[in-house]
Parts: structure tokens; C-alpha cells; sequence
């Protein structure tokens, strides 16, 4: 199980009002489509599947937001792929393994994407950062 491929394919920012007072940021992905394709490697070809995925961040109450929509490839031998695709394609499911997976790639890489746009348009950090505190004793 490995996912070889990563891109963004819709990147929206948006800043409404000044960030004032609290803040509740939620941060939501939601996996938006699997389908089967074909993923060449040299000469050999192989199953894949491609994931769409969306990740959001809300400010609430009303002070921004942050969706990034992407897809990945993600290969496995072919019997592995197939199940994967039908238990989709039927239920809407992904097995947890494969599921977690594919949530720690598409977090590992939005969230950093989601902390430089939030920067960039002067919004609060969506995760949370270390804090340095100094003891005054």
C-alpha cells in the first residue's frame, strides 16, 4: 500500500472579517471520490486508484475559511485495489487501514498547505503550535 502521487486541484482562501476575540477553528476531510485507473511505472503497468479528498478549515463565528481540494494515486497489488473500489463503489466505505493511510497523507500535507494560506492572509494558525513559556522564578 503506498501513495505515489499528490496534488492539489482547487485551492480556495477566503479572510471576511478582522480575527477578533475567540476563534473556534474545526478542520474537517472528507473523501470525495475512488476510482480505478491505470499507473505505469517504466514499462510495467498497474491498477491504481485515484482519491479525491477535500480538506476544510472554518473560523468561526464567520471570520474565514480554507478548502483545499486534491486527489492522490494510490497503489496495491490488484486484489487489494479491486476490493478497495467495490466496497466503495457499493457502501461509500474504506477499510480503516487503507483509510488511515490515506488520511495521514492527505493531513500531513494539508495542514502544512492550510498553515502557510493562513499566514499569508492573515488568519489564525488552523493547528495548533508549540509555545514557548518562560517561568519567572
Amino acid at each position: 500500500m503506498t501513495v505515489v502521487g499528490f496534488n492539489f486541484t482547487k485551492i480556495n482562501v477566503e479572510r471576511k472579517q478582522p480575527s477578533k476575540g475567540k476563534i473556534n477553528i474545526s478542520n474537517n476531510v472528507l473523501i470525495k471520490d475512488i476510482a480505478e485507473s491505470n499507473f505505469t511505472i517504466g514499462q510495467d503497468e498497474q491498477k491504481s486508484l485515484n482519491i479525491t479528498f477535500q480538506f476544510n478549515s472554518t473560523y468561526e463565528p464567520n471570520v474565514g475559511s480554507i478548502e483545499l481540494v486534491g486527489e492522490l494515486i494510490y497503489i496495491d497489488d490488484i486484489q487489494r485495489i479491486n476490493e478497495v473500489h467495490t466496497l466503495w463503489v457499493e457502501h461509500k466505505k474504506v477499510e480503516k487501514d487503507v483509510m488511515t493511510e490515506i488520511l495521514n497523507v492527505v493531513l500531513n500535507r494539508c495542514n502544512i498547505e492550510a498553515l502557510i494560506l493562513a499566514r499569508d492572509i492573515n488568519l489564525p494558525s488552523p493547528i495548533p503550535l508549540p509555545k514557548i513559556k518562560v517561568d519567572t522564578n
